[in-house]
């Protein structure tokens, strides 16, 4: 099996080097690196990588119009929902300004830069299988974002009309934040008929992965604000 290949856009070289030297000592492969979100796009349609560490401040141009355009690429080639190169943004900061930019411009999770090498690997391997780095308190930060704004327009609005009622109720759940253990215990499902259930939505859907899945709950009106009392991180397999 061919190693991931993985490229690292962050301004900082010493950040770079870092993370590629903890990614080359678990047989993961750093096929380019970009100091701005230009070269992070020019290096991602050349080298197509399998994952894209993408630092939110870079001159030129933020990794947030990094991440759109990279996504944006990706499904121009009219690629599947589940191909194209999944984004993980880099932060050293608080979140709550970027979550939802983040989200909707495509990004599959977040990491501190402080992360220990164990959780980096863990979560490059986690958003290539198709799963997502959305934690609790990702996940309670959405659902604030939609408490404190209703009426916004969607920016990832599917009609969930293709969707069962089990579907249905399987997304509801992703949306509390739920892993797939609670959400087998929640439904009275085993964890393989969950995952089975969600894949299903993320096609049905067009979706890449869970966290456009509860981006989509929220602004369809699925789940309002107030359904959410806590849950468990939404980045299990």
């Amino acid at each position: 099996m061919s190693p991931l290949r993985v490229v690292i856009a962050d301004d900082q070289a010493l950040v770079r080097s870092g993370f590629r030297m903890i990614l080359a000592a678990n047989d993961i492969e750093v096929v380019a690196e970009a100091g701005t979100g230009l070269q992070a796009i020019d290096a991602v349609r050349r080298e197509h990588p399998d994952v894209v560490l993408m630092d939110i401040r870079m001159p030129e141009m933020d990794g947030l119009e990094a991440t759109r355009r990279i996504v944006s690429d990706a499904a121009s080639t009219g690629a599947a929902s589940t191909d194209g190169p999944r984004v993980i943004i880099l932060t050293t900061f608080d979140l709550d300004q970027y979550v939802y930019a983040a989200l909707a411009a495509g990004a599959s999770g977040f990491l501190l830069k402080d992360v220990t090498p164990e959780h980096l690997v863990a979560a490059v391997h986690l958003v290539r299988s198709g799963d997502a780095l959305l934690s609790p308190t990702i996940t309670r930060r959405l659902v604030q974002r939609f408490a404190a704004n209703p009426e916004q327009t969607t920016a990832i609005h599917r009609d969930l009309s293709a969707l069962t009622a089990r579907e249905l109720e399987v997304l509801r759940s992703l949306a509390l934040g739920l892993s797939n253990a609670e959400l087998a215990t929640r439904l009275f499902l085993s964890e393989a008929t969950v995952k089975t259930h969600v894949a299903r939505i993320l096609a049905k859907l067009e979706l890449r992965d869970r966290v456009q899945a509860v981006v989509v709950a929220y602004e369809t009106g699925l789940v309002r604000p107030s359904a959410v009392t806590g849950g468990s991180s939404a980045a299990e397999s």
